[in-house]
C-alpha cells in the first residue's frame, strides 16, 4: 500500500512537471522571450518616418487620431487565386498595444506580386473600441482613402474628414492609387 502511494505521487509529479514543460514550450512557440516584438517594432518605426518624411500632412493626421495601426509590409501574390499577409502594430499615443497580422484572399485575372505598407488611423474612440474588442476585424467599404493632391501631398479633406478611420495605401513609388484594403482580416498576434 505505501508503494502505490508513492508511485502515484511520482506520477502526479511527473504529470506536473510535463504540464509546466509544456507551457513552456508553448510560450516559446507563440513568440514569449523572442525578438519578434522588437523587429516588428523597429519596422513600425521605418515606416512611420517614411511616411511623415514623404508625406508630412499625415504627421497632423497622426496627431487628430485615436490610434494607428501600422503595416510595414504586406506582399500580396496572384495567379488566377491571390492572397495576401503582413504583420504590424497598433499604436496608441505612439506606443504599440498590440501587435496584428493582415490576410487577404481574392480571386478572378491576377498575375503577379506586389509589396506595399499602409496605416489606418482610426479617427474616432468608437473605430477603435470596435477594431480592438473583436476576436478578428475585417476592413469594409466604408474605409476612407486618403489621396494625394496634384503637388503630391495628401490631401487637406483628407486631414479634416470625419470619417472614423482613414486607410492610406503606399509602397516605395509613393501612395498606391486604386490600391484597396477591403476584405482584408486583421487579427490579433503574439509576433
Amino acid at each position: 500500500m505505501f508503494k502505490d502511494k508513492t508511485s502515484h505521487l511520482i506520477s502526479r509529479r511527473g504529470f506536473i512537471g510535463a504540464t509546466g514543460a509544456a507551457a513552456t514550450l508553448a510560450a516559446c512557440g507563440n513568440g514569449v522571450g523572442s525578438s519578434g516584438a522588437s523587429e516588428l517594432d523597429a519596422r513600425v518605426d521605418s515606416t512611420r518616418n517614411y511616411l511623415f518624411a514623404h508625406y508630412p500632412a499625415t504627421r497632423e493626421l497622426s496627431q487628430k487620431a485615436q490610434g494607428i495601426l501600422w503595416m510595414p509590409l504586406i506582399t500580396k501574390a496572384g495567379l488566377w487565386v491571390g492572397g495576401a499577409y503582413g504583420r504590424g502594430a497598433l499604436r496608441i499615443n505612439d506606443v504599440t498595444v498590440d501587435y496584428y497580422s493582415a490576410t487577404q484572399a481574392s480571386f478572378g485575372l491576377q498575375i503577379g506580386a506586389q509589396q506595399y505598407a499602409h496605416a489606418l488611423f482610426f479617427m474616432t474612440p468608437e473605430a477603435l473600441r470596435q477594431f480592438r474588442s473583436g476576436s478578428g476585424w475585417s476592413a469594409g467599404a466604408d474605409l476612407e482613402y486618403a489621396v494625394t493632391n496634384d503637388g503630391g501631398m495628401v490631401s487637406a479633406d483628407t486631414i479634416t474628414a470625419l470619417d472614423p478611420i482613414i486607410a492610406i495605401v503606399f509602397g516605395q513609388a509613393g501612395l498606391i492609387f486604386g490600391a484597396t484594403l477591403e476584405g482584408t482580416k486583421y487579427t490579433r498576434i503574439i509576433p
